[in-house]
């Protein structure tokens, strides 16, 4: 059978108080209608239409094509909302899945099971429900003494005893797609609020004599949407939380969960140790048995196996297996290190590759260079990549010496096994296996040390009188 969705994302947000489009604030580093893609895509949905209004060219910059869009004009109500995918998909045999934009933590292994329970069932459509101690502010699941929904009743239109229910609609459904499209025809805004409300096809179904099912989620977490800020929070610390167990079952250490900050892409392998204080976001992929942190902030980068982290920045950067960065150190943007790399304590580099066995142990700036294996750079040194108007670039050999407080001024190239001497300022190439040494001769003054503290002396002397 097949499986479309309509995911609902025209709504402006206006209780976030935000210029943000309300579907696009982040829950754990991902834009809520990211993951509502996502999960529908998990759940195998060969279509997904997304209904646009308010900010929808930055929904549609955000995803791409991975979905297709129908723009609501006017917000009239979810039952306008999902009418306005007729055009696409009103024709279509199968199942449609209906969820909105705003529940970034509706699950894909819930979806599966109530597609399973819709399609099993033979209902005209499924609703994915949950049990709340006060369901203040949600629309009634009324069922039959069958078990099977009756009616969904929204909180402003309850009677005494309807508003005594505990069961609530999440606002997320399976329906039979054309029997949905025919059923939105017959729905009015005879309401307290003078919309066409979605939950009303599930009475015109009932009036039709078809069955309507509940699924009763027991994560009661699925049930969140997002209106303001501080739903917003409450559904970043159950996403967290969710994600941190995964990362546990699935063998990564975490020294203490609650300290640790971990994004919905973020992948870590077995037997890696993650300590507090460590953030790690977007697409960073980490490998076995690394020690991460503390205090590690690592944003869309590679880290291979048995590599150690601390108190360090590194982003959209190629780390190798093997290798040890920090305390202190920043890997900006294009950095890449082979296998058994050392970047020390106070290291910045930007746009540079280091090859296997290469080390920079402290106070160094290594920006737009190529430096090869086995290469030693002292500390203090820096490639001077930078003349104000254009980038250069340096390039060190395997097997280079590069001494102390040196300055490699770029485009500058530094053959195989070639020496720097400590304080010297290369502006020329310096050949394979040479030495280079680029300072000013050193000159004693006798006796001129205590000359100037005498002249000082005298100053000072003259000046109390």
């Amino acid at each position: 059978m097949k499986v479309m969705a309509i995911v609902l994302a025209a709504g402006q947000g206006k209780r976030m108080k935000s210029k943000l489009y309300k579907v696009m604030h982040p829950v754990c580093g991902k834009p809520m209608v990211g993951h509502v893609l996502d999960v529908v895509k998990e759940a195998e949905a060969e279509r997904a239409v997304v209904i646009v209004g308010h900010g929808a060219e930055m929904v549609k910059s955000y995803l791409g094509d991975r979905a297709e869009y129908v723009l609501q004009e006017q917000q009239l109500g979810t039952g306008h909302a999902v009418s306005q995918a007729e055009a696409l998909i009103g024709d279509e045999e199968g199942t449609t899945i209906v969820i909105c934009g705003d529940t970034p933590l509706v699950k894909a292994a819930t979806i599966t099971a109530m597609l399973e329970l819709h399609q099993s069932s033979g209902a005209a459509a499924t609703v994915l429900t949950a049990a709340f101690a006060d369901p203040t502010g949600y629309g009634r699941v009324i069922r039959g003494t069958d078990g099977t929904v009756q009616r969904i009743v929204e909180q402003k239109d309850c009677s005494a005893e309807e508003a005594g229910v505990k069961e609530i609609n999440t606002g997320t459904y399976c329906f039979d797609n054309k029997k949905l499209f025919a059923a939105l025809a017959k729905v009015t805004n005879n309401n307290a609020q003078g919309e066409y409300y979605l939950p009303d096809v599930i009475g015109i179904f009932r009036e039709a004599g078809e069955s309507v099912q509940g699924y009763c989620t027991t994560d009661l977490a699925e049930a969140i949407g997002v209106n303001d800020r501080v739903a917003l929070a409450e559904a970043e610390g159950f996403m967290r939380e969710r994600i941190n167990r995964n990362h546990l079952l699935g063998g990564v250490t975490l020294i203490d969960s609650t300290s640790t900050y971990i994004e919905a892409d973020v992948q870590i392998g077995p037997d890696t140790v993650i300590y507090p204080g460590t953030v790690l976001r977007g697409a960073t992929v980490i490998g076995e048995d690394c020690v991460i942190g503390p205090q590690a902030d690592i944003a869309d980068s590679t880290v291979g196996d048995g590599v150690a982290i601390k108190y360090s920045v590194v982003a959209d950067s190629i780390i190798g297996d093997k290798s040890a960065v920090g305390p202190y150190a920043n890997l900006r943007p294009g950095s890449k290190l082979g296998i058994g790399c050392k970047i020390g304590d106070f290291v910045e580099l930007k746009n540079a590759s280091l090859d296997d066995g290469s080390k920079v142990s402290h106070l160094s700036y290594v920006g737009d260079a190529k430096v090869g294996k086995d290469v030693n750079i002292g500390c203090g040194a820096i490639t001077v990549n930078y003349d104000g108007y254009n980038k250069f670039v340096t390039e060190i050999g395997d097997n280079a010496f590069v001494g102390s407080n040196v300055n490699l001024i770029a485009p500058v190239k530094i053959g195989d096994g070639a020496y720097v001497v400590a304080g010297s300022t290369v502006t020329h190439d310096v050949p394979a296996g040479d030495l280079a040494i680029a300072r000013e001769r050193q000159v004693n003054k006798a006796g001129y040390a205590d000359k100037i503290r005498g002249r000082a002396k005298a100053k000072k002397d003259k000046g109390k009188q």
